[in-house]
């Protein structure tokens, strides 16, 4: 039956087809035979035993540990990601991936053979030198483009001809320009270029916990998400809706990456939206806002997130998440909210019993959190994010052997080793590119041009302090977007808050206000249309039109395009500078201005919301959530204003309706 086929759950083969489709980390080759599956193998295994050891006992000097990570991540990315996508189906290893991988493993043991004489010539640079640099610098593009795709490469390789030809750049983007002599020392061999703070981010911080989310998948904690979504959320008015937004939130905690949260949970959920009665392209947008909204969700958010502790010096990850806390809940409150106001306007039920998972049986899982809930108490305690993240891993292999359905063998734990190598390639290749480009942006001055040019740029256009400071939000969100429609968020990540968090916090915005802002639009742009990967693979899974599915998913992650100007002009949001009673009048405010925006955005409330309401609806809801006393009493009269109009008028035929539990 045509329905039979709508409504069932992908297999493992169709989520892998569709991952390969929209996220080139999943494009690797599938060798199951011979030497070469065996090589890979050993070398995961080993990259991920070095890494532990490395971080345990911290014994290494970090350029060695840098070079020596890069190493292992070049020469995987060569054996195991083709030249070209079409020759993934045929799994063999070609002969010049072969050479590029044994050259990465020189490049990698250069620094730890030639240190002592690298730091005794201070500076000066032998051919050999000059060539091993070299060979870094398109080892790592090459492996880039490959493993992470080619706009970021195009980016790393416009920076690099830029930092060459200054002399000829116009206005104010000229200056003296560099030799290839110079390119090549700044990239290899200092800490501001390839071996420079993203890798190094990478290296200790990311690859832990990628580490941490494999052994987590390996408890079958992934599908205990979706069991315990359903128990809190299905017999909600359009429960499988909010099923979803719960377990994306949930399932952000194991994936960096919101393609694979797409379809991991996607293949679950979107199946029983569409059974339930929501539009392909609806059931496809809450699963894409929600699984992008994974990598804004304390406590474990996305890569760029552990990137944000270095590049602003002086704060703890802890910080961080606390500050992010209160805008991941508005985000998810905001997709809550709409999808409830949808069901409501087509007569949506939630689940029946039979559909509902044994609630005993789910509790009796209940167990599987306590790794999470450590990573939270181990760093809320003060512990580094490092050793947070090795603790969390050793509780999920003693939590696991709770039940015999959970418990991580010696087996189990060495797939985790490997699986959890694997998907830290690209991110190690991005990092590395990324550093390229940090490289650029530190010699040639690069961020501050820019950052004053994008203040001189907004001066013109306006006098108010205010003023400048939101177009210059403006610039950066659209500069944000366009470049996560290409790049992953951490090298988005690195490139923004060099160039265009200096110019917000030129104008007096908080550090850590304008870093978020940045953060916050280079993940969303994987929902915002024409370019929408994660909305795209939400389509492959619900068979719905992919930019109707991405626009869907954009209006329902409208909270993510506002608070972030929000928590810049006012950094309550933050926590920033604010009392117990201040915060929890900013959060009321804020989720009931959400609540107003979102019946404005879906046309109903307790009855239909009709055009004049919308508007009046939207712009109660922006007073609301802009967190200033004036805003917050002309939103709130407002909001009561049209909650008493929806029972005053009633819907034609005279109907009064009320709402079913959110």
């Amino acid at each position: 039956m045509e329905e039979d086929k709508d409504f069932k759950s992908l297999s493992v083969e169709q989520q892998q087809e569709l991952l390969e489709k929209y996220d080139p980390e999943a494009s690797t080759r599938k060798i199951q035979h011979g030497a070469f599956k065996w090589i890979i193998f050993l070398g995961l295994l080993a990259f991920s035993l070095f890494q532990l050891v490395a971080s345990i006992f911290q014994f290494i000097p970090r350029q060695l540990l840098l070079s020596i990570h890069l190493g292992f991540a070049l020469s995987l990315i060569f054996l195991l990601f083709p030249a070209r996508k079409k020759n993934l189906k045929k799994n063999k290893v070609a002969w010049y991936d072969v050479v590029l991988s044994v050259a990465s493993v020189g490049v990698g043991a250069y620094w730890p053979l030639m240190q002592e004489e690298i730091v005794n010539r201070v500076g000066i640079m032998t051919s050999a030198d000059f060539y091993v640099g070299l060979l870094a610098v398109v080892l790592v593009l090459e492996a880039t483009r490959r493993a992470v795709g080619l706009p970021i490469t195009i980016i790393a390789s416009l920076f690099l001809l830029y930092m060459y030809y200054g002399r000829m750049m116009p206005g104010f983007l000229t200056h003296r320009g560099y030799d290839l002599e110079d390119i090549v020392k700044t990239m290899f061999f200092t800490g501001e270029g390839i071996l420079g703070t993203p890798l190094y981010v990478s290296a200790t911080f990311i690859f832990l916990f990628l580490l941490f989310g494999s052994f987590l998948v390996k408890t079958g904690v992934g599908q205990y998400f979706n069991d315990l979504a359903v128990s809190i959320a299905g017999k909600r008015t359009g429960g499988p809706a909010k099923v979803a937004i719960f377990s994306s939130a949930l399932q952000g905690t194991i994936s960096g990456s919101s393609v694979a949260n797409v379809v991991t949970s996607g293949s679950f959920t979107i199946p029983m939206m569409k059974k339930l009665g929501y539009r392909k392209e609806f059931a496809g947008g809450v699963e894409a806002a929600a699984s992008t909204g994974g990598q804004l969700m304390p406590p474990i958010m996305g890569a760029a997130a552990f990137l944000m502790v270095e590049f602003i010096g002086g704060v703890s990850y802890w910080d961080i998440a606390k500050a992010a806390a209160i805008p991941a809940v508005l985000y998810f409150a905001g997709i809550w909210i709409m999808t409830h106001f949808e069901a409501k306007r087509i007569g949506l039920r939630g689940l029946s019993d039979e559909e509902m998972p044994n609630r005993k049986e789910v509790l009796k899982k209940i167990y599987l959190l306590i790794p999470i809930l450590t990573v939270i108490v181990l760093l809320v305690s003060g512990m580094s994010v490092m050793r947070a993240a090795l603790w969390s891993i050793i509780v999920t292999i003693v939590v696991s052997a709770i039940r015999k359905d959970t418990r991580i063998g010696w087996r189990d734990a060495i797939d985790g080793l490997v699986d959890g190598a694997r998907t830290a390639l690209s991110v190690a290749a991005a990092t590395a590119c990324a550093g390229i480009i940090v490289g650029v942006v530190t010699k040639t001055g690069l961020g501050l041009t820019l950052a004053n040019g994008l203040v001189d740029l907004a001066a013109d256009l306006t006098n108010s302090p205010n003023g400048k400071l939101i177009l210059t939000l403006v610039f950066t969100m659209i500069a944000s977007i366009i470049l996560g429609m290409g790049s992953p968020t951490t090298a988005n990540y690195v490139i923004t808050s060099t160039i265009a968090a200096p110019a917000i916090i030129l104008l007096g915005a908080p550090e850590l206000a304008a870093h978020l802002f940045v953060f916050y639009f280079g993940i969303i742009a994987d929902i915002t249309p024409p370019v929408a990967l994660a909305a795209f693979a939400a389509a492959g899974v619900s068979g719905g039109e992919p930019i109707r599915t991405g626009v869907n998913s954009a209006k329902l992650a409208i909270a993510a395009f506002i608070i972030p100007y929000m928590f810049v002009l006012s950094p309550e949001l933050l926590m920033i500078d604010t009392t117990i009673p201040q915060l929890l009048w900013v959060v009321f405010t804020a989720i009931t201005g959400m609540m107003a925006i979102g019946a404005g955005m879906i046309g109903y409330w307790y009855r239909k919301v009709f055009v004049i309401e919308r508007f009046l609806c939207v712009a109660a809801g922006l007073l609301l959530i802009y967190p200033e006393g004036m805003t917050d009493i002309i939103g709130l009269v407002l909001f009561v204003v049209m909650l008493v109009l929806q029972f005053v008028i009633k819907r034609k035929g005279g109907e009064k309706k009320t709402a079913a539990t959110m």
